[in-house]
């Protein structure tokens, strides 16, 4: 009798290689031979699940920004000041456990402005966290805050304050404390 093959099982063993290879090599590291190796699969069995390279990492970032997007609704479950503070704080990816994760999100972000597949998966994935922190910008800054201008700002902040932490040019600390000004400014008018 034939073995019974768990697609879900299996595609999720190929994006967690896809990750481990991109934090260890960026995506020009991540081959199909390199992924089917790091996830214990023959060749067969990814290429099986994926005709190319694109198609694989399609998958492996809608994985991730939907990560980023639970996570963010999960450390926002009770809208506060505090919540807003914990989800600006892992957007930027600040914490020094999440260095690898942000690796893996600047390299998609790479990768997305050459492939328009995922540049998509982007573009979608950005509208749910902005509503998210113009939610949480709003409960606690008023409503005389244009609370859907500072959630786009609150995103670009997020997203430089990774690259400058990548790229050193920011410690961590330093970028908390950017963050945090930039929090404060928003408190509640009255």
């Amino acid at each position: 009798m034939p073995r019974q093959v768990d697609h879900d099982q299996r595609r999720h063993r190929v994006v967690e290689a896809v990750y481990a290879l991109a934090d260890e090599h960026g995506l020009e590291g991540v081959t199909l031979r390199d992924v089917a190796r790091r996830a214990g699969l023959s060749m067969g069995a990814v290429q099986r699940s994926f005709r190319t390279k694109d198609e694989m990492l399609v998958l492996a970032l809608t994985q991730v920004s939907e990560g980023f997007t639970d996570r963010a609704r999960a450390l926002a479950a009770e809208p506060s000041p505090a919540a807003l503070a914990r989800v600006a704080v892992d957007l930027a990816l600040l914490d020094a456990e999440q260095r690898p994760d942000a690796q893996v999100w600047l390299a998609f972000v790479a990768r997305a402005a050459v492939t328009p597949a995922m540049a998509r998966i982007l573009r979608d994935g950005y509208p749910q966290v902005h509503r998210l922190l113009a939610e949480l910008i709003r409960g606690a800054a008023g409503p005389d805050v244009d609370a859907a201008h500072e959630a786009r700002t609150l995103l670009a902040l997020a997203d430089g304050l990774t690259v400058q932490t990548l790229l050193g040019q920011l410690d961590r600390d330093r970028a908390r404390e950017v963050l945090d000004a930039y929090l404060r400014r928003l408190g509640p008018r009255g």
